[in-house]
């Protein structure tokens, strides 16, 4: 128990009330840390960014598919870790080293620059490698390493009540991931696109320092269990067995892919969405306002969605919710298509935002509910490459789109034909606890 409370004066286990509660708190503190290394923390600083460097924005969106796809390749790896050294020291190191990234992010002009006089070659080449580099590291420890060892330790500290405590974590996280682009937009627009990397590079070094004040692994190391009470009061409660899967054995269900391809999916749409949602709006006389606008709807019926379907999660069957997913999907597609009529936008908004509310269920609560805990780091990682990768190839396939055809709207073709596919595929799903 020592080595859990090393460097910090907190001690969970002398906590006047369940010290899960304060997991809750701090860890949709840490998902939200990691906004500056997700797509919508990015997003807002393309068209400066791509200016500043002398890029276009299929160069520009390559390089992040190229920096995103090679995070993915060590994500799955960050998984391990979670599961051996647990979230406390995951976390930290990705809060630390996401700070790092992102001030070195606001001297990538002058580093190209300095690069371009030592090699004596003026090219668009360099400024490129540069970013792409950066952007492997803003989207391994941001979007892949902190984001799931902050999830997975709130998971960790619930059982019976995961879904209710996930359902107050989602309001603040999707409060929070609403206003970033409002917010980010006020900085640069005040400070410019360097500064503003600079503030975010400092509160994430504040925010390391918390994690390893008040992150914990799991409540047995205390001698607590989930949900709360002592570990000796375990004999007074009642708890259903629980299978816990190595990552091996869940890659041999069906649910696995299921899931995992269904959340993989909400990280293409709306990584290729976010990331050109200024020039999808342009594209149909819609102003950068308006673009930004639409983020608020979108969170606030991912907020309702996501309230009421935690809190039913501990009752109903989770397949219904990846049908739900699938279904939204489809309305946000094509919604996407007729984007220049005002159905579209609404069916866009809708789509997304009850995909969105549903993604966060089910990649907090479905895993450990399907797969069990022990082995919980290796599983999500895994399905975090998943997304990492969906993430990474969205932005260019987007651009390429909208440059070769003149529209983002065909972009549906292709997201419609996958979605068919996964409805197909997960007519025969089954929780893998049932058997």
């Amino acid at each position: 128990m020592n080595s859990q409370n090393k460097f910090s004066l907190i001690r969970p286990n002398k906590f006047p009330f369940f010290y899960g509660y304060v997991i809750v708190f701090i860890g949709s503190i840490g998902v939200l840390a990691s906004i500056p290394g997700q797509t919508v923390g990015v997003s807002i600083f393309t068209d400066p960014v791509k200016d500043a460097l002398g890029l276009s924005r299929n160069q520009f969106s390559t390089a992040y598919m190229f920096g995103t796809l090679l995070s993915a390749f060590f994500v799955s790896k960050a998984g391990v870790l979670f599961d051996k050294y647990g979230a406390r020291y995951v976390a930290f190191f990705s809060a630390f080293f996401l700070a790092i990234a992102l001030l070195i992010c606001s001297y990538s002009v002058a580093i190209s620059q300095s690069i371009k006089g030592l090699v004596v070659l003026e090219s668009w080449i360099i400024p490129f490698v540069v970013i792409t580099i950066l952007f492997f590291a803003i989207r391994f420890f941001g979007q892949g390493v902190l984001t799931m060892s902050s999830r997975n330790m709130i998971m960790m500290w619930f059982d019976k009540n995961r879904g209710k405590v996930n359902a107050v974590s989602s309001i603040t996280v999707s409060l929070g991931f609403s206003g970033a682009p409002i917010f980010i937009s006020y900085l640069i627009d005040n400070y410019g696109w360097e500064q503003s990397w600079q503030i975010l590079a400092i509160c994430l070094v504040v925010f390391s320092v918390l994690v390893i004040q008040l992150y914990r692994n799991n409540p047995e190391d205390f001698g607590l269990i989930p949900d709360g009470a002592l570990l000796e009061n375990k004999k007074n409660k009642v708890h259903q067995a629980e299978k816990h899967f190595t990552l091996q054995q869940a890659k041999k269900t069906r649910a696995f892919w299921a899931i995992g391809l269904a959340l993989a999916y909400h990280s293409f749409f709306t990584t290729g969405f976010t990331f050109h949602v200024v020039s999808v709006f342009a594209s149909q006389d819609y102003s950068k306002s308006q673009a930004i606008a639409v983020f608020l709807p979108i969170s606030i019926i991912a907020i309702i969605v996501s309230i009421a379907c935690n809190v039913l999660s501990d009752y109903i069957k989770h397949i219904i919710y990846l049908y739900a997913m699938l279904f939204a999907g489809v309305i946000a597609s094509i919604g996407l298509f007729f984007l220049a009529d005002s159905i579209g936008v609404y069916m866009l908004i809708f789509g997304l935002g009850v995909y969105s509310g549903l993604f966060a269920v089910v990649n907090a609560v479905t895993w450990p509910r399907y797969f069990g805990r022990k082995h919980l780091g290796a599983i999500t990682g895994k399905a975090m490459s998943f997304m990492v990768i969906a993430s990474a190839i969205a932005p260019s396939l987007f651009s390429y789109c909208f440059t070769t055809f003149g529209s983002y709207g065909y972009i549906s073709y292709i997201t419609l034909a996958f979605l068919l596919f996964l409805l197909i595929a997960t007519l025969s799903v089954k929780n893998p606890q049932e058997f």
